[in-house]
């Protein structure tokens, strides 16, 4: 049985479909202080042998969603619980960046693997965090669904990570897509806040640019490299990237420079959302 955080019900319903099980009855509440409640009265009707939680913790609140949900199925005697991050919150605070800091991943995961059998996340930034779950989470790679929503009609397509460590991303999508060449992004970090970012040496002009990363939030240093590109009389721009966080007015500023469009996965559900993450999660399941 499936069963749906608040921030991931398209996904879980995806994936239901995709696994053709039940989709489970969830009900999300709060209360007059502020607390809240995640209930899954679905599940202690069905009495399934496993439930399978997915929500993207993209807030503290979706965290403990997830720690509620835990302890809803198994009180209600799911023997097998499977937790699915299709997005991991926090996973980013992978050490501590200064002393006295926590190393934030390795916090949420250790609460998250207390309630849960197995843990699935959908590339994580860095797939160390999985060593944080206990037993160890599994790692999905779903950057190759990136391709599907991208124009057939491509004009000698380049296929751009974000860095020169990133560049696996980008050779996923070209080789999903089926054509091209990839590259990346040089960045120069100056302070804590100021990064320089620009292409390599490719030849853009004329070409249709892919830019492909793991996750976009602000759009700030992405929509700058797009202004590079423009500069270099590139074609058509393409953003693609498996988690749309895309916070604020991070659209605007990547329509502003001249990207012709965002395409997203649903491990965060967004307008840009064009692909499901479904299919892949459904295979380690």
């Amino acid at each position: 049985m499936i069963v749906s955080g608040s921030t991931s019900q398209a996904l879980a319903a995806a994936l239901a479909r995709e696994l053709d099980e039940p989709l489970a009855a969830v009900e999300y509440d709060s209360f007059p202080d502020g607390e809240l409640l995640a209930a899954a009265p679905g599940v202690a009707d069905a009495e399934p042998d496993r439930a399978v939680i997915v929500a993207s913790t993209v807030s503290s609140d979706a965290h403990l969603e997830v720690l509620q949900l835990q302890d809803a199925v198994r009180e209600a005697g799911v023997e097998e619980v499977v937790t699915v991050l299709p997005y991991m919150g926090y996973g980013r605070q992978d050490k501590a960046f200064e002393p006295g800091h926590p190393i934030s991943a390795r916090a949420v995961a250790r609460a998250i693997s207390t309630g849960a059998d197995r843990v699935l996340t959908v590339d994580p930034h860095e797939e160390a965090v999985c060593e944080f779950f206990e037993p160890t989470a599994t790692a999905v790679d779903a950057a190759g669904r990136l391709a599907e929503p991208l124009p057939g009609d491509l004009v000698d397509p380049v296929f751009l990570s974000p860095d020169a460590g990133a560049i696996d991303l980008a050779e996923t999508v070209q080789n999903a897509y089926g054509a091209g060449e990839t590259d990346y992004f040089e960045k120069v970090r100056h302070s804590g806040t100021d990064v320089e970012i620009t292409p390599s040496d490719v030849d853009v002009a004329d070409r249709d640019v892919v830019v492909v990363d793991d996750i976009i939030a602000t759009g700030s240093t992405m929509s700058e490299a797009v202004g590079v590109l423009r500069e270099r009389s590139v074609g058509r721009v393409f953003i693609t990237c498996v988690h749309p966080l895309l916070a604020r007015n991070a659209v605007t500023k990547l329509s502003r420079a001249g990207v012709e469009a965002i395409y997203g996965t649903d491990t965060i559900e967004r307008g840009v959302s064009t692909v499901s993450v479904a299919p892949a999660i459904a295979s380690h399941l």
